[in-house]
């Protein structure tokens, strides 16, 4: 049996080590995960032309959203946020889950985020469409949405008046960031832009990013006294999903954690 990541870029991706590692401690010893470089427009001829032996793929930027439109049957949550991190082979095709959701809200509330009232969501993409989920989930009422460009927000507004959170959209240069928790979802690349918002010391920081780590945000964040929480923990619980999702066991939890923890000790 197979198994892959895809993305671009995507050498960088650490759900290969969890993946094998979830297999090994499983005894799936001919099951393997791969990383393969894939665009958004490499899905549908790279689908068309697998074996049965595919059983799964981890989806990664830029082609989660590309994901559901492929998908033989999609979800519906990520037909909700038109976004889709898990491929997983059916009878009929491939059907499209969303395990970004988990990751979020795991990650939130082991940083000890239990309920929200107000926060902010920093970004417009796939990810943060699941973040909203995820906030929505631990209660919040009011988020406020923070973009470079406010008409790019328009699908994520529809995410959140689907599940009755209201929000305010806020250009990047005007953002004041006044919540207690704030979501980061941004690429590395315009992370520089985040750098002179006024971070606070009481606030808790999710940045969705995990490599390179610590990010410049998780930095900045950490030298005003505020509580970071890195992307690791949201690859980790999600990937724990799709590990269930793509074996039909339960994931080993213990042994995913351990390969985690080593890997980063020795990067």
């Amino acid at each position: 049996m197979r198994a892959a990541v895809l993305g671009r870029p995507v050498s960088h991706s650490l759900s290969p080590l969890l993946h094998r590692a979830a297999y090994a401690a499983l005894g799936l010893t001919d099951w393997t995960y791969d990383a393969l470089d894939v665009g958004a427009e490499d899905l549908t001829p790279l689908l068309a032309g697998l074996g049965e032996e595919w059983r799964g793929f981890s989806v990664t930027m830029p082609c989660k959203q590309a994901a559901v439109d492929v998908a033989d049957e999609v979800e519906p949550l990520p037909r909700l946020l038109h976004a889709a991190n898990t491929l997983v082979r059916t009878e009929t095709g491939w059907r499209a889950e969303n395990t970004d959701v988990t990751g979020v809200g795991m990650a939130l509330q082991l940083g000890g985020v239990e309920q929200v009232d107000h926060a902010v969501l920093v970004g417009a993409g796939g990810t943060a469409a699941a973040a909203a989920v995820a906030l929505s989930s631990l209660g919040a009422r009011h988020v406020d949405v923070v973009v470079r460009e406010p008409s790019r927000a328009a699908d994520l507004r529809r995410v959140f008046d689907v599940l009755g959170v209201s929000t305010t959209v806020t250009p990047l240069a005007a953002a004041d960031l006044a919540a207690p928790v704030v979501v980061s979802t941004v690429p590395l690349a315009a992370q520089p832009d985040l750098l002179a918002l006024p971070w606070r010391s009481e606030q808790t920081v999710l940045d969705v990013l995990y490599a390179p780590w610590p990010t410049p945000l998780a930095q900045r964040v950490a030298a005003v006294g505020g509580t970071v929480i890195g992307g690791l923990e949201v690859l980790f619980w999600q990937a724990t999903v799709q590990v269930e999702l793509f074996t039909g066991q339960a994931a080993p939890i213990g042994a995913m954690r351990a390969a985690l923890d080593a890997a980063v000790t020795t990067r």
